[in-house]
């Protein structure tokens, strides 16, 4: 037996379940409330961009309402989806932050955020330097051999004496200037950067700075040092020449006014004052300093007074 067809609804039947499309219409036709107008007119939205619900696709106030929603959402979502996506395709550990990068984050953001940092840089001739440490380290046993970075500290430590106001530390009430240059020196460790003090540093040797240094670096890579060994300090030196860095800012250690950063040595090919021609080993060194304590006319003294003594390494003898 075939079954007999569905009886034919009844025109309001047929009619009720099927919506009346929403066609967006232009702001100048779009029928729509007085309050839709308002509140499309206050958000600088398009009417004809909103479809309305209303009798006769007629815009009211709920379908402002919601443009004025989706129009938000949108950006949020857009922003939001690549991190989802990123999170959950990606591999990764999660290493705890340990004691001494904790306080290397605050004290460097404190610095970056708080400390009106200004940078003077200046490119020094190292082929005296070069000459007097050969000499040097010919008659020095392997363990004793002096590097540029020793030069570099006892050439700071003069410079400090020669404008002591770069010796100097911002307090909120007063500015210390110190009477000794005790100078830090930056040195990478597994556990993060630390900074060993070279105490007096303008009344030794190179000879004691170098055997200084070397010890202290050993110790801080060890987690041997004692507090007083790498808390304080008056100056900064960070030297990044040996990983091949030619030149670099670095961020304040404070309450210090000053950092000095080191770039490595290169050669170059200058004028030699006859109409001829010949190759030097230069270093670009950058001085960060604070704007509260030094101003730039007297970084740049100091910065005049260090490149004296790289320059001529001689100085730094007697």
């Amino acid at each position: 037996a075939v079954a007999a067809p569905p009886p034919a609804p009844t025109p309001a039947a047929a009619a009720a379940p099927v919506a009346a499309p929403r066609a967006a219409v232009s702001s100048g036709s779009a029928p729509a409330s007085p309050l839709a107008r308002r509140m499309a007119a206050a958000t600088g939205m398009d009417l004809a961009s909103i479809a309305g619900s209303g009798l006769g696709g007629r815009i009211i106030a709920v379908d402002v309402e919601a443009a004025q929603a989706a129009a938000v959402a949108a950006p949020a979502m857009a922003v939001a989806a690549p991190a989802a996506f990123g999170v959950s395709g990606a591999l990764f550990e999660d290493v705890p932050h340990n004691n001494i990068r904790k306080i290397i984050a605050k004290r460097l953001t404190d610095s970056k955020r708080d400390v009106p940092h200004y940078y003077l840089a200046t490119e020094c001739v190292l082929d005296e330097l070069v000459r007097l440490r050969a000499n040097a380290n010919a008659s020095l046993e392997k363990a004793d051999k002096l590097s540029v970075n020793d030069f570099i500290i006892k050439a700071s430590a003069k410079a400090l004496v020669d404008v002591p106001q770069a010796n100097s530390a911002w307090f909120d009430d007063f500015v210390r200037t110190y009477k000794h240059a005790d100078v830090c020196v930056a040195v990478s460790t597994d556990k993060g950067l630390i900074t060993p003090i070279i105490a007096k540093a303008e009344l030794k040797t190179l000879s004691q700075i170098s055997a200084e240094t070397k010890e202290l670096a050993g110790r801080a890579r060890a987690n041997k040092l004692k507090p007083e060994e790498f808390m304080g300090g008056t100056f900064t030196v960070s030297n990044l020449g040996m990983f091949g860095v030619k030149n670099f800012t670095a961020i304040i250690n404070p309450p210090q006014a000053c950092i000095l950063a080191v770039g490595g040595m290169e050669k170059k090919v200058v004028s030699d004052g006859k109409g001829g021609f010949k190759e030097v080993s230069v270093m670009i060194v950058s001085l960060s300093a604070d704007h509260r304590v030094i101003d730039g006319a007297v970084g740049a003294q100091w910065l005049a007074a260090f490149k004296k003594y790289i320059e001529n390494p001689v100085l730094m003898l007697v």
